[in-house]
C-alpha cells in the first residue's frame, strides 16, 4: 500500500497540475468530463473537470479551463514547465460525460456530456495524446482520484461502485 499523499481538489471549471506522489481529486461529475493527462517516466500529471464542449457554447470565455480546446493546450505547458519534455511521453485518461438528464438534449440528438465526450476525444487527437482509458457516458455520476505516483485513476461511484482505469 501506498504512502498518504497530499490530495489537490479540482472544482467544475477548474485544473490543477502537479509532480511528485500527490492525489489530484474531482468529485460530482456528470455530463461534464475530466481529463486525467500523465507522464510516465517524470509522473507528472494534470486533472481538469471542463464544463462544456467549446467556447461557443458559453458567454463567458476567460476561463480555460471550461473548455477541452483551451484547457489541454495549458495544462501540456505546465507539465513541460514542471520537467515534461515532450508530449510524446503523455497519454490521457478521461472520465464522465454521462447523461444525466435525458431531456436535455439538443436539436442534434446528442446530449451535453456525450458532446463533451467527443470534443475531448478531438482535441487530445489534433495534440497527439494518445486516449488510453476512459469510463464515460451512461447515465450516473462519478468521482476521480488521480494517483501521480503511478498513473492509475479510481473512479467512483454509488451506482456503478468503483474501478481503476
Amino acid at each position: 500500500m501506498s504512502t498518504i499523499a497530499p490530495e489537490i481538489r479540482v472544482k467544475v471549471a477548474d485544473y490543477a497540475v502537479r509532480k511528485g506522489p500527490h492525489v489530484i481529486a474531482t468529485i460530482g461529475l456528470g455530463s461534464c468530463v475530466a481529463i486525467a493527462l500523465y507522464d510516465r517516466e517524470t509522473r507528472i500529471g494534470g486533472l481538469a473537470h471542463i464544463l462544456l464542449p467549446s467556447r461557443a457554447m458559453s458567454r463567458e470565455t476567460s476561463n480555460p479551463a471550461k473548455f477541452p480546446e483551451t484547457i489541454i493546450p495549458v495544462m501540456l505547458d505546465e507539465m513541460k514547465k514542471l520537467g515534461s519534455s515532450t508530449s510524446a511521453r503523455i497519454s490521457a485518461k478521461i472520465i464522465g460525460g454521462a447523461s444525466m438528464f435525458g431531456q436535455l438534449v439538443t436539436g442534434t440528438g446528442i446530449n451535453v456530456g456525450e458532446r463533451n465526450v467527443n470534443a475531448t476525444r478531438e482535441v487530445l487527437a489534433q495534440v497527439g495524446i494518445p486516449l488510453l482509458a476512459e469510463d464515460t457516458g451512461l447515465d450516473y455520476g462519478r468521482s476521480v482520484y488521480f494517483f501521480l505516483e503511478d498513473g492509475r485513476v479510481e473512479v467512483r461511484s454509488l451506482k456503478k461502485g468503483d474501478r481503476v482505469i
